[in-house]
């Protein structure tokens, strides 16, 4: 693991702030020690991006439209250059942040639709995780983890919420599939529908609505510790953006709403300001998973090999900067291998919060987040699986990369205007990537590197023997 100073000439400097000081959730076992004696534990705020590609934000890429408060969130935390999702497909992604766990444990593989119960409750959530030490939980935006009563935000430990129950592309209007034309594009506020039927108006004020909320609620909430997620609907097809920023880019609509997301990241960084609060606050910024490229110039760019609804880097590694002052260096480059699973176990030592009784796929990494010298990563691997296949699995360390024999998907012909391309269907063999030297997973080193491709081969064993006994069949990825 390298922490690298990149000396970034747009840190800004910041005035110091007030630390102020601030039930019990099922499935919750043993304490985890917290990280030091504070007068309240930290606030917590997770910013996740649908469909996001690592090449859409200054300073990840280089893009034709300017995400100056990313750049701000970059300068002032640091930048996780190899964050990864274990299954990069929407549902099965957010089971797996708010949980800790694999798909593969919970269940919650690929992309429910509506009504679905998604993910079963016996498996804690963060904000359930949290509220024994006396958090404010809230999730604004899209939850799509399940969409029965026992399964929204209320019934999984979020005290408000608002937002859609599934992906902004399950109604009416989907250009290809009547498979949703039974089902209203809901709009939900604390439990109850607030919106019976989105329309496309309405969906432009999808990331203005996430936004107010969350300010909102941290000005409401800064006198107690609070954990707020933001799961944007947003750059998910179908794009929408509001009246302000419309042609604002000059890169059409795809920069246009990448622009209001940012000016959202802007806008909660603003309250965190003004409420004296953002010396105490992690902020997490990411996706969750790499851009839907079928889509065209409605999707992102990322460098990496394929997309979203793959095993390759295209699709599970996600751009990530995290900020806390004082704790994680500001201005740097951290290319640490970590997971989205890793994120509940952390969250628990800061909060000084008591892990989950079910089992937990991740592992507290905040040494390595914040650049502890000698610090190694916990796990032996991490596995990635598209829908119920388990396609591979990476070293513990980043370097190495095992595809096991997997059909995918790629890339025929791209679409335009919202309307979506296709695809055509490829198969890779076995094979071991240097990720270090080939983070394009491009050269099979299977070869040279006998023993590497042994010691992965018997772990990805160890793995199928645990969750997929007998093996699932592949299937074709969700949305």
């Amino acid at each position: 693991m390298r922490l690298l100073n990149s000396n970034n000439p747009l840190r800004l400097s910041r005035r110091a702030f007030l630390k102020g000081s601030g039930l019990a959730a099922a499935g919750l076992g043993a304490s985890c020690t917290s990280l030091a004696p504070a007068a309240r534990p930290p606030n917590i705020v997770v910013i996740f991006l649908d469909d996001a590609g690592y090449a859409d934000f200054h300073p990840f890429g280089a893009p034709a439209y300017e995400t100056p408060n990313v750049r701000r969130l970059a300068a002032e935390g640091c930048r996780f250059v190899n964050l990864h999702v274990p299954q990069a497909i929407c549902s099965a992604s957010r089971g797996a942040l708010l949980t800790g766990c694999y798909p593969e444990r919970t269940g919650l593989v690929g992309a429910h639709g509506p009504r679905a119960r998604g993910m079963d409750p016996r498996w804690p959530t963060v904000a359930q995780v949290l509220k024994p030490r006396g958090y404010a939980t809230a999730v604004f935006g899209k939850w799509h983890i399940g969409d029965q009563p026992d399964t929204r935000p209320p019934a999984r430990g979020f005290d408000e919420s608002c937002g859609l129950m599934y992906s902004n592309d399950m109604w009416r209007h989907h250009p290809q599939s009547r498979a949703f034309d039974n089902f209203p594009l809901q709009y939900w506020e604390n439990g109850a529908v607030a919106i019976d039927d989105l329309s496309a108006a309405q969906m432009n004020t999808l990331t203005q609505r996430y936004t107010e909320r969350a300010v909102d609620f941290i000005r409401r909430k800064r006198h107690q510790p609070f954990f707020l997620y933001v799961p944007h609907s947003m750059p998910h097809v179908p794009l929408a953006v509001s009246d302000r920023f419309r042609g604002a880019s000059g890169a059409g609509l795809y920069g246009d709403v990448m622009m209001e997301i940012d000016a959202s990241v802007g806008a909660i960084m603003r309250a965190l300001d003004e409420t004296g609060v953002a010396d105490n606050t992690l902020v997490v910024f990411t996706s969750d998973n790499g851009p839907w490229h079928v889509y065209g110039n409605h999707a992102g760019r990322t460098p990496f090999r394929e997309a979203k609804g793959t095993g390759f880097d295209g699709g599970t590694r996600s751009p990530c900067l995290m900020r806390f002052p004082g704790r994680i260096p500001a201005g740097g480059v951290n290319d640490a291998m970590l997971g989205t699973i890793d994120l509940l176990p952390t969250f628990a030592r800061l909060a000084g919060a008591a892990l989950p009784a079910t089992p937990l796929d991740g592992h507290d990494v905040w040494d390595l987040i914040t650049g502890r010298p000698g610090a190694v990563n916990p796990h032996d691997y991490y596995a990635f699986t598209t829908g119920k296949a388990f396609e591979g699995l990476f070293s513990g360390d980043g370097r190495w990369k095992l595809h096991l024999p997997h059909g995918y998907r790629t890339l025929a012909a791209a679409g335009r205007d919202g309307k979506p391309g296709t695809y055509r269907q490829e198969r890779i063999g076995l094979s071991l990537f240097d990720m270090a030297a080939d983070p394009h997973e491009t050269v099979n080193v299977i070869d040279r590197h006998p023993e590497v491709a042994a010691r992965l081969r018997a772990f990805a064993e160890r793995h199928r023997q645990t969750f997929f006994s007998p093996p699932a069949a592949s299937k074709p990825a969700g949305r």
